[in-house]
């Protein structure tokens, strides 16, 4: 086991409640609930991390931490509604219908022997479960700006730590030296981008220096963590700006190596254009409370990957359809080795890809089955989302935009055919065997056993 360095703690400072603008009718209820119920049992409770930081930016946060010094055993003897999760970090969940308030034990900076603490040799940390002061807890927090605490004894702003001065600078700055604090949890570097491209905060540039360094450290990571943390890069409202500093601080080509060496490679820079494209969409839906899904999003972000490797494949003589599905399945699998991509995504994923060829099919059977197929609007939303990089595509979006609004008939008429309904035999599947009539029997003659007509 390996200690972790001690980090000297600058003199406290209190920011009283007239100086900082937070008022409780901006914090949710249940919050308070929990910090005035921790005070009743004689603890010691802060509202502590984003909710803080958001709330001094005049944000609406979403989600709401507690901090404290009660032990999680301690939460759950106060809250009924309470259950205890976590190994890496033991917290309290205290539960008031849908919203979570996620309660965790003041973190010391250093191991007696007492505590359960593991670091492997490269300095990852595996699990951190040593308790301490508010004090402690404070250096062990990332940055600078999420170590703010907030108060109901006086609705004072407790910071430790310089992330006052930091929040109102909007910088972003690490609590202690930068390579530990990345070896130690490598995800933080993404943090680091999210909540620069969340929040509009520079990155300082010490934090900012061993980024692209030490950004192969990120696959350690576990490829389910990663996908988490993708979600909350490019599902939150800011997926360009969060690609934009991903491209500037060298972590496309760890998280996404296929897409960054299909960016490198594309001269042209269409497919660059349209996955900038596919994220600005994203943040206007996002701000228009519309539903997004991570199946469009990745289909966006590994598509510049997956047209590098259909490429390679047909240059190689593989026939055009297996061509297409060998590409998908190999861009899918590589990029499972870093992200864990569920199937319920990665499969519609690859059926947006697969149907993008279809659309340039005008044959009756064919259009008719294409507009019938499950994922064809997605894949229709993608064939113009191509458009923004590949103009060669727009009579393709035109005719299917008109074909969406006619009624069949008018449709039919324009491709010059009766419309007919798709059969099995249409879609690939055998033809399904008719069953033959019996013949009725004269009258008193009785068929031999079996005998058809």
């Amino acid at each position: 086991m390996t200690e972790a360095h001690p980090i000297a703690l600058p003199k406290p400072r209190i920011v009283p409640r007239d100086a900082h603008g937070i008022s409780r009718k901006d914090i949710s209820p249940n919050a308070l609930r929990v910090l005035y119920r921790l005070r009743e049992g004689g603890f010691q409770g802060y509202l502590v991390g984003g909710a803080v930081r958001d709330l001094l930016i005049g944000g609406h946060p979403k989600d709401f931490d507690v901090a404290t010094d009660a032990t999680p055993e301690q939460v759950k003897s106060l809250f009924r509604n309470c259950r205890l999760i976590g190994r890496r970090f033991r917290l309290a969940h205290v539960v008031y219908g849908r919203e979570i308030i996620e309660v965790a034990t003041f973190r010391a900076n250093s191991d007696d022997g007492s505590g359960d603490r593991e670091v492997v040799d490269d300095g990852r940390l595996l699990r951190d479960n040593v308790y301490g002061t508010i004090e402690d807890d404070a250096v062990r927090r990332d940055f600078t700006a999420n170590a703010l605490y907030y108060t109901v004894e006086d609705f004072s702003v407790r910071d430790f730590v310089g992330g006052y001065e930091d929040v109102q600078a909007r910088v972003l700055r690490l609590i202690g030296d930068p390579e530990a604090r990345y070896r130690e949890d490598p995800v933080r570097m993404l943090r680091a981008v999210r909540l620069s491209a969340k929040l509009g905060f520079t990155i300082d540039p010490a934090a900012a220096e061993p980024i692209a360094r030490l950004a192969p450290l990120l696959e350690s990571a576990a490829p389910a963590r990663l996908f988490d943390e993708c979600l909350k890069l490019f599902l939150s409202g800011h997926a360009e700006q969060s690609f934009l500093g991903m491209e500037k601080h060298g972590l496309l080509p760890v998280l996404f190596p296929e897409t960054a060496k299909a960016l490198v490679t594309n001269r042209s820079g269409a497919l660059r254009k349209m996955l900038v494209q596919a994220l600005r969409n994203t943040d206007a839906r996002i701000a228009e409370d519309k539903a997004v899904t991570p199946a469009f999003l990745f289909a966006a972000l590994l598509w510049p990957a997956y047209c590098r490797e259909l490429a390679v494949l047909q240059k190689g003589g593989v026939d055009a359809l297996a061509a297409q599905q060998r590409a998908a399945d190999r861009v899918t699998l590589h990029q499972a080795e870093r992200i864990a991509l569920p199937r319920r995504f990665s499969l519609p994923m690859q059926e947006i890809w697969l149907l993008q060829p279809r659309f340039a099919q005008r044959q009756r059977k064919r259009v008719f089955r294409l507009l019938s197929h499950p994922r064809f609007r997605a894949a229709f939303d993608f064939l113009e989302l191509r458009l923004s990089g590949t103009p060669e595509v727009a009579d393709d979006v035109h005719f299917w935009r008109e074909a969406q609004a006619l009624p069949p008939e008018q449709l039919a008429d324009r491709i010059g055919a009766a419309p007919r309904a798709p059969t099995d035999e249409d879609e690939g599947a055998p033809p399904k065997k008719r069953r033959r009539r019996r013949r009725k029997p004269s009258a008193g003659v009785r068929p031999e056993s079996g005998a058809e007509a």
